[in-house]
């Protein structure tokens, strides 16, 4: 990291030192990978809950794709809005009161969540697990950045990279096999035990981390966290709303995302010239930290969006239930599980530049060949082209995170570790808009030559969403209009693969174009040492 930027934090964190205080490490790490785990896979773990969500009550909420967008973008929205302050307000009260606050709220809304009525209640209540997720995150990088010296605290963030990679792709498979067996409130009720356990081995395990010296920690930049949060809202709102609508420049989705985009380019302005900025912009001088936050931001774009655009394909147009439906996503896990131990090596062996951009190619091509999957395509060509997406995302995480981390000083472990996570939830959170809108907008634009003309109301939920399209085909079925039936639950499967395609394409095109800009940006293996 280049002198020229100011730490951003005024005294270094560190943990408590003396006889009988010296921190268990592993006992620590294992508590803290319980929060990371349960934090990371929850979000995950709600897209193979979205096909029964979409169902009429009792066994769903009748949501439409719009709902599901923001089931999903109204957690990793609030996550994302608040992490910047939330590391920063870690540095100033201790990370441990804030990861034991953030686990307790997490269990609270989980608990709500499972028993939400509608589709805007559950929205409510994963925006409240999105504010305790933002509490948790942070803490949990500078509990393990103050805690563990030298060679350790590397081993440790590499731990925690992989965690956070996995539990993303493990949480259809636990999502699955719950809703084979329960209700989809299952999927977030889950979390009570785990929270219960780990917030009585929090108080007994972890230390504290305070700063040293005498000196006020750094004040807090309230305008910058609220600029940033609203601006992210208005262009997310805005991609979500153009979706809906299937109309990208009309007044009700237009006016928030020119909104949101204003607000964001007012929060880059004002963190430019405030003396104490939530986010330092003068961090991307450095062209490794800029291409690193670039890299992880659309891993996450991908990541998040496509897992939405597979849970439809693998139980609506494919008929698997929710189990199969998880373990089909099994081959991305076992590949992250598989290349990001050897991760480390080869960045030791190439640099951190060839890694990345060869992660980031291969994850294209994954995605091209997932593009050419239909109805009839064979599971296990699927099952491949998944293997390969995941093998790049295992190849552009560890190195992404390790970038961001080590550009920034080790006494802003709270700033460090919310950057990182800010990235990965802003992409995440963009990546569910753009790539749900994509998809919205082209199955919409399929089907609405076979639902017209039966009726506002059935008209009105074949086209909220694949689900609701072959939902109508039921209901017309059971009336005895089997062939009216049969031609709107073709057209079903058949416009959501052409839309599905287009999705798949457009999540291509955005990873080549970063692994262009990455491969000219990111310094090559000499800077690198």
């Amino acid at each position: 990291m280049s002198a020229s930027v100011p730490a951003a934090s005024d005294l270094p964190l560190r943990a408590p030192e003396g006889p009988g205080r010296e921190p268990r490490h592993t006992l620590v790490l294992v508590v803290v990978l319980a929060a990371v785990l349960m934090v990371s896979m929850d979000n995950s773990i709600l897209n193979v809950a979205l096909k029964t969500l979409a169902e009429p009550a009792p066994v769903g909420l009748g949501a439409d794709h719009g709902r599901l967008q923001w089931a999903v973008d109204s957690y990793t929205l609030a996550y994302a809005g608040l992490l910047l302050g939330s590391g920063l307000l870690g540095d100033r009260v201790g990370h441990k009161k804030l990861l034991i606050a953030g686990i307790a709220l997490f269990g609270v809304a989980s608990a709500l969540s499972a028993n939400a009525r509608t589709p805007d209640q559950l929205i409510g209540l994963r925006a409240l697990m999105g504010v305790a997720g933002s509490l948790i995150m942070p803490a949990t990088l500078a509990i393990i950045s103050a805690v563990f010296p030298g060679e350790r605290r590397t081993r440790a963030l590499g731990i925690w990279t992989a965690v956070v990679g996995v539990a993303v792709a493990l949480g259809p498979i636990i999502g699955g096999a719950l809703l084979e067996r329960f209700w989809w409130g299952a999927v977030f009720l889950v979390n009570v035990p785990v929270v219960l356990v780990t917030l009585v081995a929090m108080f007994f395990v972890l230390p504290d981390t305070r700063r040293s010296g005498t000196a006020p920690a750094r004040r807090m930049d309230l305008p910058g966290i609220a600029l940033s949060g609203l601006g992210l809202l208005g262009v997310v709102y805005g991609v979500i709303k153009a979706g809906e609508l299937n109309d990208w420049t009309g007044r009700d989705a237009g006016v928030p995302l020119a909104a949101g985009l204003a607000l964001l380019v007012t929060f880059v302005l004002w963190e430019r010239h405030v003396s104490q900025p939530a986010l330092d912009m003068r961090y991307f001088r450095e062209r490794g930290f800029a291409a690193a936050a670039t890299s992880l931001g659309v891993l996450y774009f991908t990541l998040v969006g496509g897992t939405f655009v597979i849970t439809f394909y693998l139980q609506s147009v494919r008929g698997y239930g929710p189990l199969v439906t998880g373990v089909c996503v099994l081959p991305l896990a076992a590949s992250l599980i598989i290349f990001a131990p050897r991760v480390p090596k080869l960045v030791t062996r190439f640099g951190v530049r060839a890694v990345c951009t060869s992660g980031l190619a291969v994850m294209a091509a994954g995605l091209i060949g997932l593009a050419t999957v239909d109805r009839a395509t064979s599971i296990w060509v699927f099952e491949a082209y998944l293997f390969v997406f995941g093998a790049g995302t295992a190849h552009v995480h560890p190195p992404s995170t390790g970038t961001i981390v080590s550009a920034m000083p080790a006494e802003e472990s709270g700033a460090a570790s919310a950057v990182n996570n800010t990235f990965r939830q802003v992409g995440a959170s963009l990546g569910a808009a753009v790539l749900g809108s994509v998809l919205n907008a082209a199955y919409h634009t399929r089907i609405g030559p076979a639902v017209d003309g039966l009726g506002e109301g059935r008209e009105g939920q074949a086209s909220g969403s694949v689900a609701g399209t072959l939902q109508v085909a039921d209901d017309l079925a059971a009336h005895g209009r089997d062939l009216q039936a049969h031609t709107v639950a073709q057209a079903a499967y058949g416009g959501f693969v052409q839309a599905m395609r287009i999705t798949w394409v457009t999540a291509a095109v955005v990873v080549l174009v970063t692994t262009v800009i990455v491969y000219l940006v990111m310094p090559g293996r000499t800077a690198d040492a």
